[in-house]
C-alpha cells in the first residue's frame, strides 16, 4: 500500500527530527499510556474464524492471532471477525486495575488502546472498558487487524511524530514488546515497556477445572 508506506516514511522522518531536537525533555513533556486490549486490558472467549485454501476451517483465539496472523495470511487463509470484534464473556485483565489507576491520577485523554483485532470492535471494546470504569474515548481505540509486531511498533512512532515523548506500553506478547522497546532504543524516548501476564495461580486453576469438567 503506498499510501500506507509514504505516511511511515513521513512519520519516520518527523520521528527522528524530533529525537534530535535540541528542546530539552523537561521543557515539554508530553505523557502517553498504551495499553494491547487481550489478556492485557481484559480476557474474553472471542475467537477468531480462519478458513484454510483447502477449505478447512478452525478458530483461534486473540494470542494464537497476533502470533500466526502473519503466516495463515501469507498461506492464502481467510478470516471471519464476526465473533472476534464482540468481547465475549469479558472480564479484567492483569493490568485493568493500572490502567483505571493512571485513569485517576492523569485521566483518560492519552490512554490508548491498541490492539490486532479489528477497528469495528472499537465500539464493543469501549462498551467493555466503560464497564469496568475506564473512561478511554472512542478516538482512542485502534484495531489494526494486523498481529505483527511491526505494525504496533510503527503506530508507536506515529504517535512520538505527533508530539509524545514519554512513553508507557504493555502488551501480553513478549515479540511486541520488544519491537516497540527496540523504537524506543532507537529514538532514545523516555519510555517504561511491560509485559502482561496472567497469573500462574489463576491458569492452573483454569486447568484444573478442564481436567475436572473432561473426567
Amino acid at each position: 500500500n503506498s499510501d500506507q508506506i509514504v505516511l511511515e516514511d513521513a512519520n519516520a522522518d518527523i520521528a527522528i527530527s524530533n529525537a534530535t531536537s535540541s528542546m530539552k525533555y523537561s521543557e515539554n513533556i508530553k505523557g502517553i499510556s498504551v495499553f494491547d486490549f487481550d489478556d492485557t486490558l481484559a480476557q474474553s472467549n472471542s475467537r477468531v474464524g480462519v478458513t484454510m485454501l483447502d477449505g478447512s476451517t478452525r478458530k483461534i483465539n486473540a494470542t494464537e492471532f497476533a502470533l500466526e496472523s502473519a503466516d495463515l495470511e501469507a498461506a492464502g487463509a481467510k478470516f471471519d471477525f464476526s465473533e472476534f470484534n464482540k468481547v465475549v464473556e469479558g472480564r479484567k485483565g492483569p493490568l485493568a486495575d493500572l490502567a483505571l489507576k493512571r485513569q485517576n491520577k492523569f485521566g483518560s485523554g492519552d490512554i490508548f488502546v491498541l490492539t490486532a483485532r479489528p477497528q469495528a470492535a472499537a465500539v464493543n471494546i469501549k462498551k467493555f472498558l466503560d464497564e469496568i470504569g475506564l473512561n478511554i474515548p472512542l478516538a482512542n481505540i485502534t484495531g489494526l487487524e494486523n498481529g505483527t509486531a511491526e505494525a504496533k511498533a510503527e503506530w508507536m512512532i506515529g504517535k512520538y511524530a505527533d508530539g509524545y515523548n514519554d512513553f508507557y506500553f504493555a502488551d501480553d506478547a513478549f515479540k511486541n514488546v520488544e519491537a516497540v522497546r527496540n523504537v524506543f532504543d532507537v529514538l532514545d524516548i523516555k519510555s517504561k515497556v511491560q509485559q502482561a501476564r496472567v497469573k500462574f495461580s489463576k491458569n492452573l486453576s483454569d486447568e484444573f477445572n478442564k481436567i475436572i469438567e473432561f473426567n
